[in-house]
């Protein structure tokens, strides 16, 4: 600090003199002299590390992802551009939109930076809303370039625990809608009483390497001394079903991609499917279609073809299981010293760099292949700050799976409910009172700035 106000000190000294300066040069003298005296402030402040870091912002260049898995079969080649085909069919209310929906197309909340990904830059939910002649109010949280997001509800009216999905908009008024005549959920008096949270697409790369890797070792790695040391004590979330661990979701609440995708085609397009049979809103007069009106195609010319004799949410399962992780950027001197820096501030101890899958696949034939994604898939504490009050499976209202890491470099929206585009900001949230990232941030908060610097940096490589 010294140095800098020495080197300040000359600065005022230099630009005393500038009504020499000014007499002798003019006005272009004036401007030169003010540019060289910034010019050698941000000299003398950043040759010091004394700025602070920032969030380099979505890194340019292709998206690194988006392709199947490497060294598929030519079958399963064929059938992941089948199954992206359907992941991108928007549905009409003669498919099964609605009555209920958030959006019209799995592609719609999940496509950036391609299909699969999570929200996009500019929010199709705004033009979804009013799509052939709907007439849907658009809600408070929901901006054209904010994130999509669903909503839950914390509380019903008796007060007793809600935390169910209240879809945006309805199909009242579409051209397709016939004679439905539903409102919208009063999301007004739910802003104004503080009981409506958001959460936003999670992204589906490389869910089939997840889905591989065994509860064994996403539980030997749970139990890390390391992780003790600094207050973090997550746990898994479980298949009320089976016991197994559940993986999936910003609650970890899914156990497989098949569940995430049935769930996911009834609550956020109002599809119903074989695993979601029924409508969530069987109001007479807004149920068009027989149920489920997704299910396997029994028709002769089906046969033909996998991805035709599948339903959708076959489909949408096998697009995700054979959808490649993402692939990092090239590692520059910043990325290197900043996963350093991650490792020392304690952040691989949530997101953990790597877990293997567990047996051969039948899909890959690989075994024991390391998932890069950065996650512990446990949920943890993540404070007051975070929290949103509701619970799933035996995660509380406080916690939160571990978000995968890998492709973060493109990502636009964070946090559960996207309330930040500043990766930065992002991270000193993880710190509120009780929170298990409260020992990690206070790490992190320790390096010097050109060491946030590089770790930032690094998360943007990913």
């Amino acid at each position: 600090m010294n140095q800098i106000n020495r080197r300040v000190g000359m600065l005022c000294e230099w630009f005393g003199n500038r009504r020499t300066r000014s007499a002798r040069f003019g006005h272009r003298g004036k401007i030169a002299a003010l540019s060289i005296g910034l010019m050698i402030l941000a000299f003398a402040t950043v040759s010091l590390g004394q700025l602070p870091a920032h969030d380099p912002g979505v890194r340019g260049g292709g998206p690194g992802v988006g392709g199947p898995l490497a060294g598929l079969p030519q079958v399963y080649n064929n059938y992941f551009l089948a199954a992206l085909a359907r992941f991108k069919a928007t549905d009409t209310v003669s498919s099964g939109l609605g009555p209920r929906f958030n959006m019209n197309s799995c592609v719609g909340c999940h496509i950036s930076p391609t299909a699969g990904g999570s929200a996009p830059a500019v929010n199709p939910q705004v033009a979804v809303a009013t799509l052939a002649g709907a007439q849907n109010q658009i809600p408070s949280f929901i901006t054209l370039n904010g994130p999509v997001r669903e909503a839950r509800f914390i509380s019903n009216p008796d007060g007793s625990p809600d935390g169910g999905v209240h879809d945006l908009f309805v199909i009242t008024g579409r051209n397709d809608a016939g004679q439905c005549n539903i409102a919208q959920p009063d999301f007004v008096d739910a802003v104004a009483n503080n009981n409506v949270i958001y959460r936003i697409p999670t992204p589906l790369y490389g869910a089939g390497l997840v889905e591989s890797i065994t509860d064994a070792n996403i539980l030997a790695n749970a139990a890390n001394p390391n992780k003790a040391a600094l207050g973090i004590s997550g746990h898994a979330n479980l298949s009320g079903n089976d016991g197994t661990v559940t993986r999936f979701g910003w609650k970890a609440q899914n156990k497989s991609m098949l569940m995430f995708a049935g769930e996911a085609y009834n609550v956020e397009i109002g599809v119903t499917n074989e695993l979601f049979g029924n409508e969530r809103d069987e109001t007479p007069g807004c149920m068009m279609n027989g149920t489920p009106e997704d299910e396997t195609n029994m028709t002769p010319e089906s046969t033909m073809l996998p991805s035709g004799f599948s339903s959708d949410i076959v489909n949408f399962a096998s697009f995700a299981r054979l959808l490649a992780p993402p692939q990092p950027a090239q590692q520059t001197a910043s990325t290197i010293r900043g996963q350093q820096d991650f490792t020392t501030a304690g952040c691989n101890l949530c997101h953990t760099p790597a877990i293997n899958t567990g047996s051969t696949s039948h899909i890959t034939g690989k075994t024991n292949q390391a998932v890069n994604a950065f996650s512990d898939f446990l949920v943890h504490d993540m404070g007051s700050g975070l929290a949103d009050n509701v619970s799933q499976g035996n995660a509380t209202g406080n916690q939160f799976r571990t978000a995968p890491l890998w492709g973060v470099g493109k990502r636009i929206f964070f946090l559960h409910d996207g309330r930040t585009s500043d990766l930065m900001q992002a991270i000193e949230q993880h710190s509120s009172s009780g929170s298990e990232a409260n020992g990690v941030i206070a790490n992190f908060n320790a390096l010097t700035p050109q060491q946030q610097q590089d770790l930032l940096n690094f998360l943007r490589s990913l």
